[in-house]
């Protein structure tokens, strides 16, 4: 027993000498033993200690999240790029009077577009840092000068969009702009009263004007009481004063004195809309008018003491533009879903300056069709590809109805 036990001493003793041995040589095992031993590997990059590793890996996906979250895609990064572009050329654009450069007050798309290009040309910054190779030569192909480009044309149209926003807010909040809104509400006044009184004496018409628009009430002055006082005057001219006495009327009208009322509301209404950089249409109501070819008292008494009848005081003017098209054909950059949208586009071509910003039609087709219009067009047959759409804007008679039906009998007409 005594002999079993000793065994059993003697292998527990020869066992726990051996770890203990095999714990010290673990340290100074060598380089080429690989038999035994234990091989420690840290994620340590550029002989960093520790947890530099994670360290490092976490900047990196810190620095990559925030690239992508703020720059995602190239379109959004050349926007930037190509606004501070033209925000160094022209200023910033912002609703405060006076805060961008003259120089660009009337800058045109053509000067804008060129230097935008040659701002970027000198760009070779990395537009995406999220994509570069690291300690590689990608030959330029990750730089503002190489990707933005293409983005230049719209971005362009998208600053002068908002220059234009930015002057009509800032004319729309100015002290003209103010002053003139004023001035047509008193100019409203007066055109009422005008039209209500304009057949009475001048004493008492003048009272009513004064008491409407006068120099005491906002916006009103003494001559703008003056402008309504002698609107459709028949002695604006030497014939009207002789028919005057001869009719001892010193306060009588002309023939379409109305019309001329309201052309007076329609210049206060003009002068607005420049201050404010509004485009408000007046909406008057039609005035009867007396035939022309009924002879004035002077023209009968001229006719009686001559025996020579007068002749009409109308004019033949002959337009110069008679021969100009009836109709004109307008391709749209963009679809249209349905009739009345394919009106507003018209309406909008007609109505806005042709620099202004549109989705449909480009700047030379809005100028080619005001000028249209004033030289006599009366219908815009106005398509997108697929289907067209004929928008009248002036009467038209049956035979020019008939004669554009025929042309474009598959355009939709309502």
């Amino acid at each position: 027993m005594m002999k079993r036990t000793f065994f059993i001493c003697t292998l527990l003793s020869a066992f726990l000498f051996n770890n203990e041995s095999f714990a010290i040589s673990a340290g100074t095992v060598s380089a080429s033993d690989v038999s035994r031993g234990v091989s420690i590997t840290t994620t340590t990059t550029s002989n960093g200690r520790g947890y530099q590793g994670l360290a490092n890996a976490y900047n990196t996906n810190q620095r990559n999240t925030y690239y992508m979250v703020t720059q995602p895609d190239v379109d959004s990064a050349c926007r930037e790029k190509i606004y501070n572009c033209l925000a160094d050329y022209c200023g910033d654009v912002t609703v405060v009077p006076g805060q961008r450069s003259g120089r660009c007050t009337y800058a045109t798309e053509s000067e804008l577009y060129n230097y935008a290009l040659l701002c970027l040309q000198k760009d070779t910054s990395i537009l995406l840092p999220q994509y570069n190779t690291i300690g590689s030569n990608t030959g330029g192909l990750n730089t503002a000068a190489r990707l933005c480009p293409p983005y230049v044309q719209q971005e362009v149209m998208s600053y002068l969009s908002m220059a234009n926003m930015a002057d009509e807010l800032s004319k729309s909040h100015s002290d003209l702009c103010l002053k003139r809104r004023q001035e047509l509400e008193a100019a409203m006044a007066c055109h009422s009263v005008a039209l209500a009184y304009g057949n009475e004496t001048t004493s008492m018409l003048t009272t009513q004007l004064t008491d409407a628009c006068g120099a005491g009430v906002p916006g009103g002055s003494a001559e703008m009481v003056t402008r309504f006082s002698n609107a459709g005057n028949v002695g604006a001219n030497i014939w009207g004063w002789a028919e005057k006495i001869i009719n001892l009327d010193l306060n009588n009208k002309g023939s379409d004195w109305q019309s001329a009322v309201d052309a007076v509301l329609a210049s206060y209404t003009n002068r607005m809309n420049l201050a404010c950089g509004d485009d408000l249409q007046l909406n008057t109501v039609s005035h009867t008018s007396s035939t022309s070819s009924q002879p004035t008292t002077l023209q009968t008494v001229a006719a009686i003491a001559t025996g020579v009848a007068f002749p009409s005081t109308t004019p033949n003017v002959e337009n110069p533009y008679e021969n100009w098209s009836v109709y004109m054909e307008v391709q749209s950059r963009s679809n249209l879903d349905n009739y009345q949208m394919a009106y507003q586009v018209v309406q909008a071509a007609l109505s806005n300056p042709s620099t202004t910003q549109n989705a449909f039609l480009n700047s030379a087709q809005m100028d080619d069709m005001q000028k249209a219009y004033i030289r006599g067009t009366k219908m815009f047959i106005i398509s997108d590809g697929a289907r067209c759409f004929m928008v009248p804007v002036a009467t038209l008679t049956d035979s020019e109805t008939s004669l554009i039906s025929q042309a474009f009998a598959n355009c939709i007409s309502q």
